[in-house]
């Protein structure tokens, strides 16, 4: 099979190259070249002249012709203004998901085939294989294509499944993953016993092709900065807040007996597994009749985020021996301004870094942003409530099924695990479709979710589909 491999410089593609043409492949290489501009990058990251010269090294070392792409433009219009569109917005994109979509999978797949390639191959760590049925048949599509399915890869710390999340079966049948089954070491290892030039070559950091960026610099390309207000929230708000209160009443019908309801999760020390490594599901703790009899009405109040709208009353006092008149801030119980901000959509939810703001015994961190008044909502701590959600909405249009013949139709759940990060480990979900949208039920609160992030589940080792958090 005359195979395009998509060789970046670094080692995991380069050995994705060196094992297929092991393998007896007809392999090249071609190179892409997605980016230019340097505003915002981090000196000394994505240097995409050293990777190309790497890069040729490699495709020399191995044997195999090297090519070269510049598919900048394509890039810029449907990875870089997608992201600065969504920032701009109050919503936290994830770029890599959109370039493995738009360009990995789709632009470079049509130069690569153009070229002659029947499919191209990356260096990401997951699996593809045939999809088959409880009793080992294969499973085909409605117009008789044979479906695949994209498995995690084998290293527990390098899955990289999620950032594959929005193909579809037409990319998933002409993508090839060839390191899926290896660890990171074991790339290493025989990327070092074949000589590789990429074998001692460091990992790359930061948005897919552009580099590791100070992000309010890289933004500032298209949106400008804009003062506004910091507005710390205090956990006594939540008791008097309606929403807050109908969601812990929801929750709280839904428990099974003897279950107790959590609206924050505890922070253990940051867990390293990425895949489901074979364990089963556990249960969940809410009584999986009573969430299919949840009213429309119940399940959009569930996956709303709180609203903040505060308002500050001011009042004169006298100061010094002059007796000054000075105006200050009356204190209110639920919340207080705390300090400015050059933008609101510089910042994102769980973000604790580059706040700026001291006094506090706890670090603060951006519970919400509101990008058309412009504030930024904080809190103290990383048990505060306004951290957490317990349920979010995918729209039908951001929802899409990688297995089509695992999506739910309306009034169907289904208990999956899912993951609205990169490095997040699963977690454990009841999925609930309804004709308006999907509804994502989590068994326990969810730290820093935000619109515009990728929500990803998977059937033990095998990703089904994912959608954008409303």
């Amino acid at each position: 099979m005359k195979i395009c491999v998509g060789l970046s410089g670094g080692v995991d593609s380069s050995v994705a190259a060196l094992l297929l043409k092991r393998q007896g492949h007809d392999v090249f290489a071609m190179f892409m070249q997605n980016w230019h501009d340097t505003e915002g990058t981090l000196h000394g990251d994505c240097s995409w002249e050293e990777d190309r010269f790497v890069a040729e090294l490699v495709a020399r070392k191995i044997g195999i012709p090297f090519y070269f792409i510049d598919l900048s433009k394509a890039y810029r219009q449907r990875v870089v203004d997608y992201m600065f569109r969504e920032y701009a917005c109050g919503r936290t994109p994830n770029p890599d998901v959109l370039c493995n979509r738009e360009i990995k999978f789709d632009a470079f797949l049509s130069a690569a085939r153009k070229m002659g390639a029947e499919a191209v191959a990356t260096g990401h760590y997951c699996r593809r294989s045939v999809a088959r049925d409880a009793d080992g048949r294969m499973l085909f599509d409605e117009d008789g294509n044979v479906l695949y399915s994209l498995q995690e890869g084998v290293d527990p710390n390098k899955d990289q499944s999620y950032f594959l999340c929005q193909l579809n079966q037409e990319q998933l049948r002409s993508a090839r993953f060839p390191i899926g089954d290896l660890s990171k070491a074991g790339v290493r290892r025989i990327a070092a016993e074949a000589d590789l030039p990429s074998a001692d070559k460091k990992d790359s950091q930061g948005i897919c092709f552009v580099g590791k960026v100070d992000l309010p610099v890289f933004l500032q390309q298209k949106i400008a900065p804009k003062e506004g207000d910091v507005v710390e929230v205090f956990p006594a708000f939540y008791p008097d807040c309606p929403q807050w209160n109908a969601q812990r009443g929801i929750l709280q019908d839904l428990l099974l007996p003897g279950r107790e309801l959590r609206m924050t999760t505890p922070q253990q020390p940051e867990q390293k597994i990425l895949t489901s490594d074979g364990a089963p599901l556990g249960p969940s703790p809410f009584d999986a009749g009573r969430i299919a009899a949840l009213g429309d009405e119940q399940l959009k109040t569930l996956s709303e985020p709180i609203p903040y709208d505060f308002s500050f009353q001011t009042e004169t006092y006298r100061s010094g021996k002059k007796h000054t008149r000075k105006t200050r801030i009356v204190p209110n119980p639920h919340a207080m301004p705390a300090g400015r901000h050059d933008g609101a959509w510089f910042y994102t939810v769980g973000q604790r870094k580059g706040l700026g703001i001291g006094g506090h015994r706890e670090s603060l961190f951006v519970l919400a942003t509101d990008s058309e008044k412009n504030i930024v909502y904080v809190g103290e701590g990383q048990d505060h409530p306004g951290l957490y959600r317990r349920c979010v909405r995918i729209a039908p249009d951001e929802l899409r099924w990688l297995r089509p013949d695992r999506a739910l139709q309306p009034g169907q759940t289904a208990r999956l695990r899912v993951r609205i990060r990169y490095r997040q480990p699963l977690q454990g979900a009841t999925l609930i479709q309804r004709a308006d949208a999907l509804y994502i039920l989590f068994d326990v609160p969810q730290r820093g979710v935000s619109a515009g992030q990728f929500a990803v589940w998977y059937d033990g080792d095998a990703l089904l589909g994912s959608g954008v958090i409303a």
